[in-house]
């Protein structure tokens, strides 16, 4: 293993703990009829994951010299979106999945309306984490934090998107639409996650455009790898089902390029990311290390 994975390995074990650490934390199961509720939420946040949001939020800010404390918190907090966005993702209602991570999705290991509020409860802890001082003790940082993941999570970004693929089961969509898609469900968390990164390193909008090439790219890149996962993955290492997108007929960068034009495209979107950090030096190294990774993932 080289040096670079060997730092990507490191640090995503690092940022892994630390987040279900915070969840440990947050999520102290209570002595009343929540208890359930809050077992159902520490079955969905603890354990397993990429935890890729929250270490491009790590990665990014590091770049900044900001305090742990700031990043482990509002990595935290894009956690609490992504792993509420898979629980409702899961309900029959949606995607109707019965496992996740490795185990039996919420509504299958508690039950439907438990499953529903766990994951209402999980995307109001994220606002509550970034309006709280001990994120960051600058009010207009956590304004700006927060709003930043309020049109991620909405209907301009991941909510959007969510729809868009419903309505993909029902329509033919062309390559401009599934990218919008994608770059909306997908991309839109992603690419938060390195702003938050920079809004924690207050660097100005005007000083992000790099940062928000690379995630753009990055974001891309990742679902074209997910879609190639999806069709040549192992269900045991994915820890969930795989080929549900052609089974229900859906459009997906696979389908409308054909796998070798798709693994070409990630690749010229991985290269893409990286040049957009041409003007930081080796402390973007595990930015860089993380678009490489897309593309070698095998869950």
């Amino acid at each position: 293993m080289g040096a670079e994975a060997t730092s990507l390995k490191e640090a995503a074990a690092i940022v892994s703990a630390e987040i279900d650490n915070q969840f440990d934390t947050l999520l102290a199961v209570p002595g009343d009829p929540r208890a359930n509720l809050y077992r159902a939420m520490r079955h969905a946040a603890i354990g397993g994951g990429k935890r890729l949001r929250p270490l491009l939020v790590s990665a990014t800010a590091q770049i900044f010299g900001v305090d742990k404390t700031c990043i482990a918190r509002t990595g935290t907090a894009i956690e609490c979106i992504h792993v509420y966005s898979l629980i409702h993702d899961d309900l029959p209602a949606m995607d109707d999945d019965d496992m996740r991570r490795g185990k039996p999705t919420v509504h299958r290991a508690f039950d439907e309306a438990t499953a529903i509020l766990a994951g209402d409860c999980l995307h109001a802890m994220a606002f509550e984490i970034l309006a709280d001082e001990a994120t960051h003790p600058d009010p207009f940082v956590r304004i700006d934090l927060t709003g930043e993941l309020a049109r991620a999570s909405g209907p301009s970004g991941m909510a959007g998107g969510q729809m868009m693929d419903l309505e993909a089961e029902k329509s033919s969509f062309d390559l401009p639409t599934v990218t919008r898609l994608q770059a909306m469900k997908t991309g839109a968390l992603i690419a938060c996650s390195v702003e938050m990164g920079a809004i924690l390193g207050r660097v100005s909008p005007e000083g992000r455009t790099g940062l928000r090439g690379y995630a753009r790219d990055v974001g891309l890149a990742f679902q074209i790898a997910d879609d190639i996962l999806d069709a040549e993955g192992d269900e045991e290492l994915a820890g969930k089902k795989l080929r549900k997108d052609g089974d229900a007929g859906k459009e997906t960068f696979l389908s409308l390029l054909g796998l070798e034009r798709a693994r070409e495209q990630a690749h010229m979107l991985v290269d893409q990311a990286i040049a957009h950090l041409r003007s930081y030096g080796a402390e973007a190294d595990l930015l860089r290390a993380i678009a490489r990774y897309t593309l070698e993932r095998d869950r």
